[in-house]
C-alpha cells in the first residue's frame, strides 16, 4: 500500500532542496550582497516550512523578525563597511587571531558536549505541546513571556548593542576639511589666474551649434570649438558630429562682418 502524499510532505521536498541551494549560495558567494540575498532566500524557505507545519506564530515571527529586522541589519552593515572594500592581510588588533582559533576550538568543544548529551525520547507531537492551551500561538507566547523571558530580552539587548557596534566600527573622521563656498570661489579664481580654467559653468553640448545632439561640441561665440563640453567618453570614442558643419554659420558670419568693415574702412579712406 502506497502511502498517502500529503501537502507537508510536497512543500518539504520542494522547498527544502532550494533552501539547501541557497544555504551553500551564501557560504560561496563572493560578494557580500549576494550572499546576504542569498540568506534571505533561506529564511523564506524555512518560514514556508514553518507554514506547512501548522505554526503560525513562527512563520509570522521569521518572516517580521529574521527575514525583515536582521536581514535590514546585514544590509546596513554591508552598506557602512562597502561592498568593495578589499580585506587587509595586516592584523590592526593584537592577539586577534589568537583569540579566534581559541574560541573556535571551545564551540567546537562545547558543540562536541552537546551533541554527546543528546537523549532521544518518543515524540510529544504538536496536540501534545500545545495541551493546555487553545492554539500553537498561546503556547509560544507562554514560554517566551515567562520561563525564557530573560533570554528573549537579553538577545533584543544583543541584537542592539551589534546594530551600535556595527557603527561605532564604521565610523570615522574626515580627513580632508570640508570645502565650503568662500573656499571654493577662492580656489576657482586661484586655478583662472595660474591656469587659465574658466571661472563660469562651461557652456553644455549643442550650444551656438546647428543640433542640441550630446555628442556635438559646444560652439564657443568665436566659432572655435569648446572640447571640455562633450563627455570623454565621448571623446575617447570619436562620437564627434561633423566639426566643419558646426563651424560653418558661426564662420561664415564672421566673414560677412569682416568683409563689412573692410568695405566701411575703404569708403572712409
Amino acid at each position: 500500500m502506497l502511502p498517502l502524499v500529503t501537502a507537508q510532505s510536497v512543500a518539504f521536498w520542494i522547498v527544502a532542496p532550494l533552501m539547501v541551494l541557497f544555504a551553500l549560495g551564501m557560504v560561496f558567494s563572493r560578494k557580500p550582497v549576494h550572499s546576504a540575498v542569498s540568506l534571505a532566500g533561506m529564511m523564506i524557505g524555512l518560514a514556508v516550512l514553518y507554514a506547512s507545519l501548522g505554526s503560525p506564530f513562527l512563520f509570522a515571527a521569521q518572516i517580521i523578525v529574521y527575514t525583515g529586522a536582521i536581514m535590514m541589519l546585514f544590509l546596513f552593515v554591508v552598506m557602512l563597511v562597502g561592498v568593495d572594500t578589499s580585506e587587509s592581510t595586516v592584523e590592526t588588533i593584537r592577539g586577534q587571531r589568537v583569540a579566534a582559533i581559541l574560541a573556535a576550538l571551545g564551540f567546537v568543544i562545547m558543540l562536541t558536549w552537546v551533541i554527546g548529551r543528546v537523549s532521544f525520547s518518543d515524540p510529544t507531537g504538536f496536540d501534545g505541546a500545545t495541551a493546555g492551551q487553545p492554539s500553537s500561538v498561546h503556547a509560544m507566547a507562554e514560554l517566551l513571556f515567562s520561563r525564557y523571558a530573560i533570554v528573549f530580552e537579553a538577545t533584543a539587548a544583543l541584537l542592539t548593542v551589534a546594530a551600535v557596534g556595527a557603527m561605532v566600527l564604521s565610523h570615522g573622521e574626515p580627513i580632508i576639511p570640508k570645502i565650503g563656498q568662500k573656499e571654493n570661489a577662492a580656489r576657482r579664481m586661484k586655478a583662472y589666474a595660474t591656469e587659465g580654467t574658466p571661472i563660469t559653468p562651461l557652456p553644455n553640448s549643442g550650444v551656438y551649434a546647428r543640433t542640441n545632439a550630446i555628442h556635438a561640441p559646444a560652439l564657443l561665440p568665436d566659432g572655435s570649438i569648446s572640447d571640455l563640453s562633450v563627455s570623454k567618453t565621448l571623446s575617447e570614442r570619436g562620437a564627434f558630429i561633423d566639426v566643419n558643419e558646426l563651424k560653418a554659420p558661426t564662420e561664415a558670419t564672421y566673414a560677412a562682418i569682416s568683409a563689412d568693415q573692410a568695405t566701411t574702412a575703404g569708403e572712409l579712406e
